[in-house]
């Protein structure tokens, strides 16, 4: 038996910021990255203001874990075709604002990006993809390492260690089984749901802490009303790109009865074949 929850998106701007829920992004975040995260603080810059239109919010979380890194967590429901661009953005942003005036570069934190999506985002058939910076030699092919003293300097064992790192999480790409405690998690984030038999870590609080019946009344309207904003984005999508269709399919059309008029053809074959309307040939062969 599973009950519907609040969406992971509202409730990671809403709920999630309170440390007495960290227990539910730290679960999530110790799925993703194979080790136990415990988050310190949440950090709050100009890019993860709340503000009036939740659509202009950039960044939907940035945390800092017990290793001094920075963890970015954004969601995005509609399709943005230069997302990856923004993604790199959301980085570089993250690092410049959390380097401060006169700290060496050496103090510039490690930051993990982690995008969920709800778009398919380029092309591949996987639903979760990591990507991190390796430097390879050109002729040699070896891997670049640190030295001792740049390891013993920065408690770090890999160059990775200190480059960004990203994770990208396709939700609709998921086939809703669940075959490990991360799936899990995906699941969640596709269907609001959690079933009786979900074992992954955080998601028993989840089920508990976002609970719509929870919810107090006002709260709940406020709710009601971004679930109302996300059908309406959906619609007008919808209606952008069936206005689209429809003017390619005009274009396609006038520019067939173009050719037909050239060659002589009547205006009652062409309309048959473009589906034009005969006034609206009549006025293609007066422009002519």
């Amino acid at each position: 038996m599973s009950k519907k929850l609040i969406r992971f998106d509202w409730a990671i701007k809403r709920l999630l910021r309170n440390k007495a829920n960290f227990v539910i992004l730290e679960g999530f975040l110790s799925e993703l990255l194979f080790e136990n995260i415990i988050i310190e603080k949440i950090l709050e810059s100009e890019s993860n203001q709340e503000t009036d239109n939740d659509k202009y919010n950039r960044v939907d979380i940035l945390t800092q874990n017990s290793k001094n890194e920075l963890i970015i967590i954004e969601i995005q429901s509609s399709y943005e075709i230069d997302y990856f661009q923004r993604m790199a953005y959301g980085v570089s942003k993250s690092i410049s604002e959390n380097l401060h005036l006169g700290q060496r570069y050496s103090e510039i934190k490690k930051v993990i990006a982690i995008n969920i999506v709800y778009f398919d985002l380029g092309q591949g058939q996987d639903y979760i993809y990591s990507g991190k910076t390796d430097f390879r030699g050109m002729h040699q092919h070896d891997l670049l390492g640190l030295s001792d003293k740049q390891k013993t300097t920065f408690l770090k064992e890999k160059v990775s260690d200190i480059f960004p790192e990203y994770y990208l999480l396709k939700v609709n790409q998921f086939n809703d089984i669940a075959k490990d405690t991360l799936d899990e998690w995906i699941y969640f984030f596709k269907n609001s749901e959690v079933k009786d038999e979900f074992k992954a870590k955080g998601l028993k609080e989840a089920r508990e802490v976002l609970d719509i019946m929870r919810l107090p009344k006002d709260v709940e309207y406020v709710y009601n009303r971004y679930l109302d904003s996300l059908h309406l984005k959906a619609s007008e999508l919808f209606t952008l790109q069936t206005e689209a269709a429809f003017k390619v399919k005009e274009e396609r059309s006038t520019e067939i009865a173009k050719n037909l008029i050239s060659i002589g053809l009547s205006a009652e074959d062409i309309s048959k074949a473009t589906g034009l309307t005969m006034s609206q040939i009549e006025n293609l062969r007066f422009e002519k």
